[in-house]
Protein backbone atom coordinates (compact mmCIF):
# COMPACT_ATOMS: atom_id res chain seq x y z
CA UNK A 1 0.00 0.00 0.00
CA UNK A 2 1.39 3.49 -1.03
CA UNK A 3 0.08 5.93 0.61
CA UNK A 4 1.20 6.15 4.15
CA UNK A 5 -1.16 6.79 7.38
CA UNK A 6 0.26 8.44 10.54
CA UNK A 7 0.15 7.33 14.33
CA UNK A 8 -2.11 10.50 15.01
CA UNK A 9 -4.02 10.24 12.48
CA UNK A 10 -5.14 6.62 13.17
CA UNK A 11 -5.84 7.73 16.47
CA UNK A 12 -8.33 10.54 15.84
CA UNK A 13 -10.13 8.74 12.72
CA UNK A 14 -13.55 8.44 13.31
CA UNK A 15 -15.96 5.60 11.24
CA UNK A 16 -16.70 7.80 8.51
CA UNK A 17 -13.35 9.20 8.32
CA UNK A 18 -11.86 5.84 7.98
CA UNK A 19 -14.18 4.80 5.29
CA UNK A 20 -13.43 8.08 3.32
CA UNK A 21 -9.68 7.61 3.67
CA UNK A 22 -10.40 3.98 2.51
CA UNK A 23 -11.62 5.21 -0.41
CA UNK A 24 -8.46 7.45 -1.07
CA UNK A 25 -6.38 4.66 -0.24
CA UNK A 26 -8.01 2.74 -3.01
CA UNK A 27 -8.53 5.13 -5.35
CA UNK A 28 -4.59 5.91 -5.27
CA UNK A 29 -3.61 2.37 -4.93
CA UNK A 30 -6.20 0.73 -7.04
CA UNK A 31 -6.57 -2.10 -5.04
CA UNK A 32 -6.64 -2.94 -1.66
CA UNK A 33 -6.24 -5.99 1.21
CA UNK A 34 -7.83 -5.97 4.37
CA UNK A 35 -4.97 -7.76 6.34
CA UNK A 36 -2.64 -4.45 5.49
CA UNK A 37 -5.39 -1.77 6.07
CA UNK A 38 -6.23 -3.22 9.36
CA UNK A 39 -2.51 -3.19 10.01
CA UNK A 40 -2.33 0.22 8.55
CA UNK A 41 -5.57 1.48 10.21
CA UNK A 42 -5.05 -0.29 13.61
CA UNK A 43 -8.43 -1.90 13.75
CA UNK A 44 -9.45 -4.99 13.42
CA UNK A 45 -10.29 -7.03 10.23
CA UNK A 46 -13.86 -7.56 11.06
CA UNK A 47 -14.03 -3.73 11.25
CA UNK A 48 -12.27 -3.23 7.85
CA UNK A 49 -15.16 -5.86 5.84
CA UNK A 50 -17.60 -3.94 7.30
CA UNK A 51 -16.33 -0.29 6.00
CA UNK A 52 -16.01 -1.97 2.44
CA UNK A 53 -19.29 -4.01 2.85
CA UNK A 54 -21.17 -0.73 3.05
CA UNK A 55 -18.81 1.30 1.07
CA UNK A 56 -19.50 -1.37 -1.89
CA UNK A 57 -23.20 -0.95 -1.14
CA UNK A 58 -22.67 2.81 -1.87
CA UNK A 59 -21.15 1.76 -4.99
CA UNK A 60 -17.83 3.20 -4.07
CA UNK A 61 -15.65 0.50 -4.34
CA UNK A 62 -16.26 -2.83 -5.52
CA UNK A 63 -15.17 -5.82 -3.30
CA UNK A 64 -12.05 -8.57 -4.67
CA UNK A 65 -10.76 -11.77 -2.97
CA UNK A 66 -9.65 -10.60 0.78
CA UNK A 67 -9.78 -6.81 -0.32
CA UNK A 68 -11.32 -4.62 -2.55
CA UNK A 69 -11.16 -2.33 -5.93
CA UNK A 70 -12.02 1.02 -7.04
CA UNK A 71 -15.62 0.09 -8.39
CA UNK A 72 -15.00 0.85 -12.26
CA UNK A 73 -12.40 -2.32 -12.27
CA UNK A 74 -13.52 -5.53 -13.01
CA UNK A 75 -11.00 -7.60 -13.81
CA UNK A 76 -10.72 -10.93 -12.51
CA UNK A 77 -7.80 -12.01 -10.17
CA UNK A 78 -5.70 -14.87 -11.59
CA UNK A 79 -5.26 -18.14 -9.54
CA UNK A 80 -1.44 -16.65 -8.57
CA UNK A 81 -3.15 -13.33 -7.07
CA UNK A 82 -5.58 -15.24 -4.65
CA UNK A 83 -3.20 -17.71 -3.69
CA UNK A 84 -1.67 -15.17 -1.34
CA UNK A 85 -4.89 -14.47 0.43
CA UNK A 86 -6.09 -15.96 2.87
CA UNK A 87 -3.97 -18.52 2.94
CA UNK A 88 -4.45 -20.11 6.74
CA UNK A 89 -7.90 -19.63 6.74
CA UNK A 90 -7.76 -21.76 3.24
CA UNK A 91 -5.57 -24.18 4.57
CA UNK A 92 -7.61 -24.65 7.84
CA UNK A 93 -10.76 -24.99 5.54
CA UNK A 94 -8.96 -27.84 3.63
CA UNK A 95 -7.43 -29.70 6.49
CA UNK A 96 -11.19 -30.19 7.76
CA UNK A 97 -12.41 -31.13 4.48
CA UNK A 98 -9.79 -33.41 3.96
CA UNK A 99 -10.97 -35.30 7.23
CA UNK A 100 -14.43 -35.83 5.87
CA UNK A 101 -13.42 -37.89 2.67
CA UNK A 102 -12.92 -41.51 3.61
CA UNK A 103 -10.96 -44.80 2.38
CA UNK A 104 -12.93 -46.23 -1.09
CA UNK A 105 -14.53 -41.99 -1.55
CA UNK A 106 -14.94 -41.01 -4.55
CA UNK A 107 -15.01 -37.36 -4.65
CA UNK A 108 -15.20 -33.85 -7.06
CA UNK A 109 -12.89 -31.30 -6.13
CA UNK A 110 -13.53 -27.73 -8.02
CA UNK A 111 -11.03 -25.47 -9.22
CA UNK A 112 -9.60 -22.70 -7.12
CA UNK A 113 -7.21 -22.27 -4.16
CA UNK A 114 -9.03 -23.89 -1.63
CA UNK A 115 -9.90 -26.84 -3.20
CA UNK A 116 -5.99 -26.90 -4.00
CA UNK A 117 -5.58 -27.33 -0.67
CA UNK A 118 -7.84 -30.07 -0.12
CA UNK A 119 -5.84 -31.63 -2.52
CA UNK A 120 -2.88 -30.95 -0.93
CA UNK A 121 -3.98 -32.87 2.29
CA UNK A 122 -4.70 -35.69 0.33
CA UNK A 123 -1.49 -36.19 -1.26
CA UNK A 124 -0.64 -39.07 1.47
CA UNK A 125 -3.85 -40.99 0.77
CA UNK A 126 -4.80 -44.42 -0.92
CA UNK A 127 -8.36 -45.93 -2.47
CA UNK A 128 -9.99 -42.80 -3.54
CA UNK A 129 -11.08 -41.73 -6.28
CA UNK A 130 -10.71 -37.93 -7.32
CA UNK A 131 -12.65 -36.13 -10.11
CA UNK A 132 -11.64 -32.32 -10.78
CA UNK A 133 -11.05 -29.62 -13.24
CA UNK A 134 -8.53 -28.13 -11.54
CA UNK A 135 -4.99 -27.85 -12.40
CA UNK A 136 -3.42 -26.96 -9.05
CA UNK A 137 -5.44 -29.87 -7.67
CA UNK A 138 -3.97 -32.36 -10.93
CA UNK A 139 -0.60 -31.21 -9.80
CA UNK A 140 -0.75 -31.67 -5.92
CA UNK A 141 -2.16 -35.31 -6.62
CA UNK A 142 -0.06 -36.37 -10.03
CA UNK A 143 2.69 -38.23 -8.10
CA UNK A 144 -0.34 -39.72 -5.44
CA UNK A 145 -0.28 -43.33 -6.68
CA UNK A 146 -2.53 -44.72 -3.99
CA UNK A 147 -5.67 -41.92 -6.06
CA UNK A 148 -7.42 -42.94 -8.89
CA UNK A 149 -7.02 -39.53 -10.76
CA UNK A 150 -9.71 -38.10 -13.45
CA UNK A 151 -9.38 -34.85 -15.22
CA UNK A 152 -12.68 -33.90 -16.31
CA UNK A 153 -10.79 -31.78 -19.29
CA UNK A 154 -12.19 -29.05 -21.63
CA UNK A 155 -11.20 -25.78 -22.16
CA UNK A 156 -8.72 -24.37 -19.77
CA UNK A 157 -9.63 -21.37 -18.43
CA UNK A 158 -6.25 -19.61 -18.09
CA UNK A 159 -7.04 -17.02 -15.33
CA UNK A 160 -8.33 -19.67 -12.67
CA UNK A 161 -6.73 -22.56 -14.21
CA UNK A 162 -9.56 -24.94 -14.43
CA UNK A 163 -11.40 -26.70 -17.02
CA UNK A 164 -15.18 -25.56 -18.27
CA UNK A 165 -17.34 -25.86 -21.12
CA UNK A 166 -18.67 -28.62 -23.05
CA UNK A 167 -16.18 -31.60 -23.05
CA UNK A 168 -16.25 -31.02 -19.39
CA UNK A 169 -19.81 -31.27 -18.74
CA UNK A 170 -19.89 -34.07 -21.14
CA UNK A 171 -17.16 -36.09 -19.18
CA UNK A 172 -18.65 -35.51 -15.92
CA UNK A 173 -22.45 -36.53 -17.12
CA UNK A 174 -20.62 -40.02 -16.92
CA UNK A 175 -19.89 -40.22 -13.00
CA UNK A 176 -21.12 -39.84 -9.96
CA UNK A 177 -19.61 -38.97 -6.53
CA UNK A 178 -20.21 -39.34 -2.84
CA UNK A 179 -18.74 -35.84 -1.99
CA UNK A 180 -18.23 -32.93 -3.91
CA UNK A 181 -16.63 -30.04 -2.93
CA UNK A 182 -17.13 -26.48 -4.56
CA UNK A 183 -15.26 -22.99 -4.56
CA UNK A 184 -16.98 -19.56 -4.94
CA UNK A 185 -16.03 -15.84 -5.97
CA UNK A 186 -18.86 -15.13 -4.00
CA UNK A 187 -21.47 -16.44 -2.16
CA UNK A 188 -25.05 -15.37 -1.31
CA UNK A 189 -27.68 -17.21 0.76
CA UNK A 190 -30.13 -16.02 -1.75
CA UNK A 191 -28.63 -16.40 -4.79
CA UNK A 192 -25.93 -18.96 -4.58
CA UNK A 193 -22.22 -19.36 -6.09
CA UNK A 194 -20.93 -16.04 -7.64
CA UNK A 195 -18.30 -16.63 -10.36
CA UNK A 196 -17.28 -14.52 -13.26
CA UNK A 197 -18.18 -16.70 -16.26
CA UNK A 198 -21.19 -18.59 -16.96
CA UNK A 199 -19.09 -21.64 -18.08
CA UNK A 200 -18.28 -21.92 -14.59
CA UNK A 201 -21.57 -21.41 -13.04
CA UNK A 202 -22.87 -24.30 -15.15
CA UNK A 203 -20.47 -26.90 -14.46
CA UNK A 204 -20.70 -26.10 -10.61
CA UNK A 205 -24.62 -26.56 -10.68
CA UNK A 206 -23.42 -30.08 -12.94
CA UNK A 207 -21.29 -30.79 -10.12
CA UNK A 208 -23.34 -30.66 -7.43
CA UNK A 209 -26.25 -32.52 -8.58
CA UNK A 210 -23.43 -35.59 -9.49
CA UNK A 211 -22.59 -35.99 -5.58
CA UNK A 212 -24.63 -37.50 -2.65
CA UNK A 213 -22.92 -34.41 0.00
CA UNK A 214 -22.16 -31.17 -1.34
CA UNK A 215 -19.74 -28.76 0.82
CA UNK A 216 -18.94 -25.23 -0.37
CA UNK A 217 -15.63 -24.47 0.37
CA UNK A 218 -15.56 -20.43 0.89
CA UNK A 219 -13.16 -18.23 3.22
CA UNK A 220 -14.97 -15.50 5.09
CA UNK A 221 -13.83 -13.25 2.88
CA UNK A 222 -16.42 -14.14 0.19
CA UNK A 223 -19.27 -14.49 2.16
CA UNK A 224 -21.87 -12.12 0.97
CA UNK A 225 -20.11 -10.66 -1.71
CA UNK A 226 -20.93 -10.67 -5.62
CA UNK A 227 -18.12 -9.02 -7.36
CA UNK A 228 -19.55 -10.89 -10.74
CA UNK A 229 -22.76 -11.22 -12.36
CA UNK A 230 -22.71 -15.12 -13.35
CA UNK A 231 -24.36 -17.34 -10.73
CA UNK A 232 -25.09 -20.87 -9.46
CA UNK A 233 -28.41 -22.06 -7.46
CA UNK A 234 -28.23 -24.27 -4.42
CA UNK A 235 -31.17 -25.67 -4.80
CA UNK A 236 -29.85 -28.37 -2.95
CA UNK A 237 -29.01 -29.74 1.05
CA UNK A 238 -25.06 -28.64 1.57
CA UNK A 239 -22.65 -27.72 4.18
CA UNK A 240 -20.76 -24.05 4.22
CA UNK A 241 -17.70 -24.06 5.33
CA UNK A 242 -15.71 -21.29 5.92
CA UNK A 243 -13.43 -19.36 8.85
CA UNK A 244 -13.71 -18.72 12.37
CA UNK A 245 -13.39 -14.81 11.30
CA UNK A 246 -16.72 -14.74 9.73
CA UNK A 247 -18.96 -12.54 11.10
CA UNK A 248 -22.69 -13.37 12.98
CA UNK A 249 -23.79 -10.89 10.33
CA UNK A 250 -22.34 -12.79 7.37
CA UNK A 251 -23.03 -16.26 8.89
CA UNK A 252 -27.06 -15.18 9.98
CA UNK A 253 -28.02 -15.67 6.23
CA UNK A 254 -26.71 -18.88 5.87
CA UNK A 255 -27.88 -20.34 8.92
CA UNK A 256 -31.11 -19.28 8.72
CA UNK A 257 -31.88 -21.24 5.13
CA UNK A 258 -33.92 -24.74 6.22
CA UNK A 259 -31.66 -27.33 4.09
CA UNK A 260 -27.94 -25.64 4.71
CA UNK A 261 -25.38 -26.44 7.41
CA UNK A 262 -22.55 -23.90 8.09
CA UNK A 263 -19.10 -25.40 10.11
CA UNK A 264 -16.38 -22.92 10.74
CA UNK A 265 -12.68 -23.88 11.24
Amino acid sequence: MRQEVGAEERRRLRAGDRRELIARMIQTDGTVVVEELARSLEVTPSTIRRDLALLTEQGTIARTYGGAMSAGHTAEPTLGQRSGLAVAEKDRIGRWAAARIGPGDTVVLDAGTTTGRLAHHLRARAELTVITCGLTALRELAESDGIELITLGGTLRHVSQGFVGPLAELALSRLTADKVFLGADGLDARLGICEASLQQTSLKEMMADRGKEVYVLADSSKLGQSPFTAWAPLDRPWTLVTDSGATDDQLGPFRALPDTEVITV
